[in-house]
């Protein structure tokens, strides 16, 4: 059997830290930014980790 392509929209979107944790962007942080208060923002503005049961679902898109 061949073998799995990994996800490509997946691959674009997580990056794999050094210890193997998966990071993300967060949403809601690319228009209508007006409205949103300063604290907000720069809140939207980290990195995220995935919620374990998610993780797991990524971490097969990505092929690990």
């Amino acid at each position: 059997m061949p073998k799995m392509k990994s996800n490509t929209n997946a691959k674009k979107r997580v990056k794999i830290t050094g210890s193997g944790k998966l990071r993300r962007r967060k949403a809601f942080r690319s228009h209508l930014l007006e409205k949103k208060s300063s604290r907000r923002t720069r809140r939207l503005g980290r990195d995220a980790e995935f919620a374990p049961g998610q993780e797991k679902r990524v971490k097969r898109l990505l092929g690990r």
